[in-house]
């Protein structure tokens, strides 16, 4: 008989075959695991300084655009304070509260003054009303009449003084609650319970929040360049990633310390950071500064360009937390490791400063130190 060629137990190259398919098959099944995206942190660099080097920085000091000194408007002993430094408080709210027995006494007395001059005048119009029936009988003559007018007007006149006394009285008891008048945050106390305050001395101090200013000292030489609306550019090591705008707002009208003028500028463009009392460095644009030159950006922030253009830089999109590749034209002119750009960015971009040759359009990314 003729032998098969096959030896038993052995399997067959085609039965090798079909199991090796099957493990693939059986292979596929398995979840592909998923790629992780790395979002790479870059250096962002704030695009404030034009090209013309018109911009001259000051150190400043952040300060809440609506402050109020709050005081009692009534002399008188404590009783209980409601809030310390740093709580927010709403418009209305009692902050702190005087003893109120001297108050409610003079209440009560300037009440009891009005009702017993109420039933005066009410004795009074009651005589005057029989003696004008008697007068018409012919029993009193017609200068009893004008006695009892006469005593009637100052009754009157009595009854309204009380009226009046009695309306003061409720006034100060009124003023013994005293209330913030406009949302905020408290930052200064200087009252405790217990202690004796006078009228118009102030226990705290209340600072609008999330609403900011920043004052400048500026040289009395360069104040005159100054217009109101000229934008100034904020940032401050203490907040990272701050690249706050604001506008002028306020220029001293008059040179103080060290031939320097106050200026003030109002914080529109925030970030979440921001207090009262924190320094920052700011850049401010001279009125004389020509447009269209161009912003200094650093050369390193700068990506070879191509056919399309010279160049490109990645902006920062607060929005979406990506970078968006841009291009840019150069305007001439470098200051130290920056270079002037005239199209593609503008004060208030942030820019990536490093690493653009790992950067593609669209990327999402985080700031250094965020």
């Amino acid at each position: 008989m003729k032998s098969s060629g096959r030896v038993a137990g052995v399997p067959s190259k085609r039965s090798l075959v079909f199991l090796g398919l099957a493990l693939l098959l059986a292979g596929c099944d398995e979840p592909v695991p998923e790629k992780v995206e790395r979002i790479r942190a870059i250096k962002p660099y704030l695009v404030s300084t034009p090209a013309d080097g018109s911009v001259r920085r000051y150190s400043g000091t952040v300060v809440a655009a609506n402050s109020s000194a709050l005081a009692f408007a009534v002399s008188g002993t404590v009783s209980k304070v409601d809030v310390n430094v740093g709580d927010q408080v709403k418009q209305g709210q009692v902050l702190a509260v005087l003893e109120e027995r001297k108050f409610l006494l003079d209440v009560r007395s300037a009440k009891a003054e009005r009702d017993a001059r109420r039933a005066e005048l009410k004795e009074a119009q009651e005589d005057m009303a029989r003696k004008q029936e008697l007068f018409k009988k012919g029993w009193v003559a017609k200068a009893a009449i004008e006695k009892v007018e006469a005593t009637l007007g100052v009754a009157e006149e009595i009854l309204n003084l009380a009226t009046a006394q009695l309306g003061l009285a409720e006034r100060d008891l009124a003023k013994t609650r005293l209330k913030a008048p406009f949302d905020g945050v408290i930052s200064e106390r200087s009252v405790e319970p217990f202690a004796e305050v006078k009228s118009g001395e102030k226990v705290f101090q209340l600072d609008t929040k999330d609403s900011y200013e920043v004052e400048l000292s500026v040289s009395d030489a360069i104040v005159g360049r100054l217009s109101i609306g000229s934008p100034v550019q904020i940032s401050t090591p203490t907040v990272p990633g701050c690249g706050c705008e604001g506008r002028i707002t306020e220029i001293g009208a008059q040179a103080e310390a060290a031939n320097t003028v106050t200026v003030k500028a109002t914080i529109t463009k925030s970030v979440d950071g921001l207090i009262p009392g924190m320094a920052v460095d700011a850049g401010v644009t001279l009125s004389d500064a020509g447009g269209g030159r161009g912003f200094l950006v650093p050369i390193v922030a700068i990506a070879p360009g191509d056919d399309a253009a010279k160049g490109y830089v990645f902006k920062y999109d607060t929005d979406a937390g990506v970078v968006r590749k841009t291009p840019i034209k150069s305007s001439g002119g470098i200051d130290g490791n920056l270079i002037g750009v005239s199209d593609g960015v503008t004060t208030g971009d942030v820019v990536a400063a490093a690493g653009v040759s790992f950067l593609r359009d669209g990327q999402r990314v985080t700031l250094m130190g965020q």
